[in-house]
């Protein structure tokens, strides 16, 4: 196995000056920009960092190249440039999946949002005594209907809180 390995390692050839050359340029590129960014207030600094955190791992693999090959090696990719593409589109991948996630809960915060909204909403009428009373049974209805949607843990932890 390790015998396999060591003839692996030298049949990867090592990045050429000038793909280092990029991807150093490139790393730096991406660490000028986000602090540009982050300045400007278009990128919150939470996220700075994952990006920082690229630029820094590009650089090192750049400047290192028997890491790169050592990796392309594990891998079992014959180049390392294809083994940068791939950990770039593992990256990007682990990154949609998080921001995904961080959609789905701010839908969710959004529309339990919305729906509290309209309680307090139709509260707020019943106390000034605006509404009619047709009006004040559809208020009712309509809060009770909402309620009624809400999945039973949402509904338990508005209880508690």
């Amino acid at each position: 196995m390790i015998a396999e390995l060591q003839q692996a390692a030298t049949e990867v050839t090592p990045l050429l000056d000038r793909q280092r050359y990029v991807a150093l340029a490139v790393a730096t590129a991406v660490v000028v920009v986000v602090f540009e960014l982050v300045r400007r207030r278009k990128l919150r600094e939470e996220y700075s960092w994952v990006w920082i955190a690229t630029a820094v791992v590009v650089a090192a693999l750049a400047l290192e190249g028997t890491l790169l090959t050592s990796i392309s090696v594990w891998v079992g990719s014959s180049n390392p440039v294809w083994t940068l593409f791939f950990g770039s589109m593992v990256f990007l991948l682990a990154l949609a999946l998080q921001f995904s996630v961080r959609l789905t809960r701010l839908t969710h915060r959004h529309r339990t949002l919305g729906q509290r909204l309209a309680l307090l909403e139709a509260e707020v009428l019943k106390l000034r005594g605006q509404a009619d009373a047709p009006a004040e049974a559809a208020a009712d209805r309509a809060i009770e209907r909402r309620v009624a949607e809400r999945p039973a843990a949402a509904r338990q932890r508005d209880v508690v809180a």
